[in-house]
């Protein structure tokens, strides 16, 4: 691509909707399902998946999916049901997707990180009718944390299931997965034995459509809850054609993926991107450093998905082993200058790609290519994808600024309609005009590639992922001992922020830090829990009583480095 040959707008800073080339468009299937079968039929034996030691050519992933999906339609499950999964990176988390989607079902994903606080919550927002489900997350026993918020799950028969809790919730099917000290529900159906029992039965017939939601994934925001994010078919497949392009994907090329597949980066970026390319997918779901360098040269991945976390962590531990992984050549990364040149050079994935975006977007909206030089890309998001737009208003007037000035980073094109069940939000977040106010800072160069600057949220971004200050203080206001609190970011060398909360106690309460924390640890995600605690006598607020956060962020910021020093 030419990024000088962009046309530009003389003063606002506005650039899009780039055309596709004419040699290079997406797929013409409108939905998921049809790309799968699309796919299975143009390149049968190809390999389209590996996670553990499944390995799946694109024909028998689609068998796999329409298997499935006859079992869920032989439980009754239609396009109006609502389905919810809960897994790893797994063959299973991508063939109940497909099967669920065929139905014409908007899956809603959740978070595998979750305790039973968030679960609890989740399942409220989603009105799921079906939660699909593994046993148990390492160490956390999943079926557990269900337990504690559907017994009834374990005192009723498959089918005969009524929560008091959740009276839409009456279905659940167990994944396969590690032991737990949870007795198996006996309400639940067990996914293998599904399949078996589907084996012999027609596959359904795709009944979604293009413009249907797809995926609905959560993300935090300034709210005290997640807000559910509806992803349409033909936007999925849009975007992630368009990442893939300028990743340089091909049909020969091998994708590693660590993330999470229910976050936007994994579901909605990696795997739309492999899928729209015809590539394998290479799923990872435990990362370590060791296991990683052993995955990306066993299988020669000519890909990663990598987080600013994850690239520390290999350029540490097996810098010198993926280096010397001959295939490694693209991907795309998260992050700060010197983080993305990490990957580059310490790494050796000498095109890895700059990207921004976020879940309302389709994961990134903006990414370089990767051919672009290196001292451009590690400056640069690149410029907007095909079919995208972007802008940049001041915040106080709400007007385009000109070219090279910063200010409020604005997206159209593949954007979420709104937030489901949530006017307000998406109210706030988008405007009548169909721009998606990002909260970001950020300016478009001359060139026509985006910038990214700083939040201007109070949003915190631990290793990639979201977290609502509003969402932990809730839940830290649910100790007994805590008369109010305040969650802030603070940087951190190897997760880019982390979240630090400020405690104020009822009067004689005696409660630690590490009593808060340990609080946090036992419910919430341990991505939410804050990595560093301090109980202070007051809290900084307006004359109108509003809290001013941003007052906090010296004093987090000096407690996050002493604690750093100490460690």
């Amino acid at each position: 691509m030419n990024f000088v040959s962009i046309a530009l707008p003389a003063i606002d800073s506005i650039v899009g909707p780039i055309p596709w080339n004419q040699e290079q468009t997406p797929p013409s299937c409108q939905t998921l399902p049809d790309l799968l079968d699309v796919q299975a039929s143009t390149r049968p034996d190809a390999p389209a998946l590996v996670a553990g030691t499944t390995r799946l050519t694109y024909r028998e992933l689609a068998a796999r999916a329409g298997q499935f999906a006859a079992a869920l339609q032989g439980l009754g499950i239609t396009a109006e049901s609502k389905v919810a999964l809960l897994a790893t990176n797994t063959d299973e988390w991508l063939v109940a997707a497909f099967a669920s989607l065929r139905l014409g079902v908007s899956l809603d994903t959740f978070n595998t990180w979750i305790l039973s606080w968030d679960l609890e919550q989740l399942i409220d927002a989603s009105r799921t009718q079906l939660l699909i489900m593994v046993p148990s997350v390492r160490s956390t026993d999943m079926l557990g944390q269900l337990r504690q918020l559907v017994p009834e799950f374990w005192t009723s028969p498959p089918g005969e299931v009524t929560s008091a809790k959740f009276p839409a919730l009456t279905h659940l099917i167990v994944l396969s997965g590690d032991f737990t000290d949870t007795p198996m529900p006996s309400g639940a159906y067990s996914f293998a034995k599904l399949m078996t029992g589907a084996k012999d039965l027609p596959v359904p017939a795709n009944v979604a459509a293009g413009t249907d939601a797809a995926l609905v994934m959560y993300t935090s925001g300034t709210t005290q809850r997640p807000k559910a994010v509806p992803l349409r078919h033909r936007h999925l497949i849009e975007n992630g054609y368009a990442i893939g392009t300028r990743m340089g994907l091909t049909d020969e090329d091998r994708v590693w993926l660590s993330s999470p597949l229910f976050w936007s980066f994994g579901g909605a970026n990696a795997t739309m991107a492999a899928l729209t390319h015809g590539s394998c997918l290479i799923l990872q779901e435990r990362f370590t450093a060791e296991t990683a360098a052993v995955l990306l040269a066993d299988e020669q991945c000519t890909a990663a998905y990598l987080l600013p976390s994850l690239s520390l962590v290999l350029a540490e531990e097996v810098g010198e082993r993926i280096r010397a992984i001959d295939s490694l050549r693209t991907g795309l990364i998260i992050g700060r200058p010197e983080e993305v040149k990490r990957a580059a050079i310490d790494l050796g994935i000498s095109e890895i790609c700059n990207v921004y975006g976020s879940t309302e977007v389709y994961g990134n909206c903006c990414v370089t290519e990767h051919t672009m030089p290196l001292n451009e890309r590690i400056i640069t998001q690149g410029p907007p994808l095909q079919g995208v737009e972007v802008r940049v208003v001041d915040l106080e007037t709400g007007k385009v600024v000109p070219l090279g000035v910063d200010g409020e980073l604005q997206i159209r094109g593949r954007v979420t309609e709104g937030y489901i069940d949530n006017a307000e939000a998406t109210e706030a977040a988008i405007t009548v005009d169909g721009w998606y106010r990002t909260g970001d800072a950020g300016l478009i160069r001359p060139d026509g590639t985006i910038q990214f600057l700083s939040r201007h949220t109070d949003m915190i971004k631990t290793s990639g992922i979201n977290v609502s200050p509003a969402e932990v203080e809730a839940f830290i206001e649910c100790n007994p001992s805590v008369d109010e609190v305040a969650v802030v970011g603070a940087p951190h060398p190897g997760r880019g922020e982390v979240p630090v909360a400020f405690v104020v106690l009822h009067d004689g309460e005696k409660t630690t830090a590490d009593d808060i924390r340990n609080f946090c640890k036992g419910s919430i995600a341990s991505y939410k829990v804050p990595w560093a605690v301090k109980i202070v006598s007051k809290l900084p607020h307006t004359l109108t009583g509003k809290m001013v956060r941003k007052n906090l962020i010296g004093s987090a910021t000096a407690l996050v480095d002493s604690l750093l020093a100490d460690r």
